[in-house]
């Protein structure tokens, strides 16, 4: 009579006997990845609430994302401490995605100190900014390099322009990232006007449709605007003059074409 094992395929007796190789290794190491960073970091000082993300990409393989959302009121410095302490950690921990949430702001913490000192700077201006009503800030690497997107909130349409200013372009009262960095900047749901300004993934800035929106609303009243590179779309009030508007809005940006140049009335006309 055969043995049971010699019925056994070859390729499950070699994975069997690869089993002890794997020590240490959990068939879903995302959600092991998770579960660690959540041991490692809850009862952490200034630590309100650890939330994680396993993704189990393959079995064996995964990355976690795991963030430390911080108590109301902790001091600047020490979001500041918590930050290096975490760029540590995932110096260590290569398949996990740090990232930190204080005074509504969520910033990913990158192994890199440069970029982790920086992140940390922007966070700190952004947080004190009372234009401000909350942000993010992600990061993430490639072949092509290390690229930023951050996404922000703010209290009405003048903000938003100005806040937009200050972390794309001019660097006033926020520095740009030195990596290459898509900025987004939006007022509320509920705001109005309601307005948002966006560059693209490379960084360009939409020069051109802020023109077309800043001509448009120093003539009509505007309710909304979505400002890009390679597109502006602005909403009036009903009683405006729509084709005035769109008129100026086209002689102001004579770089983008016609057709991506819209203005419609509040009832989408």
């Amino acid at each position: 009579m055969r043995s049971n094992a010699s019925r056994w395929p070859i390729p499950i007796i070699a994975f069997v006997l690869a089993l002890p190789l794997l020590t240490g290794c959990a068939i879903d190491e995302g959600t092991a990845l998770a579960a660690d960073f959540e041991e490692d970091w809850v009862g952490t000082s200034d630590v309100e609430k650890v939330s994680t993300l396993g993704d189990n990409t393959l079995p064996f393989m995964g990355k976690a994302v795991g963030e430390l959302v911080l108590k109301d009121g902790t001091s600047p410095d020490r979001v500041a401490e918590r930050a290096n302490e975490l760029r540590e950690y995932v110096a260590r921990n290569d398949s996990i995605t740090g990232r930190i949430t204080a005074d509504g702001i969520t910033f990913t913490v990158e192994a890199d100190k440069r970029r982790a000192d920086e992140v940390v700077a922007l966070w700190r201006s952004l947080a004190a900014d009372e234009r401000v009503v909350h942000g993010d800030i992600s990061g993430s690497s490639s072949k092509k390099g290390h690229r930023w997107l951050s996404e922000v909130t703010v209290v009405d349409s003048a903000g938003a322009l100005a806040v937009f200013d200050d972390m794309a372009s001019s660097g006033g009262r926020h520095r740009p990232l030195s990596d290459v960095t898509s900025v987004e900047v939006r007022t509320g749901r509920d705001v109005r006007p309601g307005l948002l300004v966006q560059s693209d993934v490379h960084g360009g800035l939409p020069t051109e449709a802020i023109a077309a929106y800043e001509a448009v609303v120093a003539e009509h009243p505007v309710v909304g605007a979505s400002l890009q590179t390679s597109r502006v779309s602005i909403t009036l009030a009903d009683t405006a003059d729509r084709d005035d508007a769109l008129e100026l809005a086209r002689r102001a940006a004579p770089g983008l074409d016609a057709a991506a140049v819209s203005v419609t009335g509040e009832g989408g006309a």
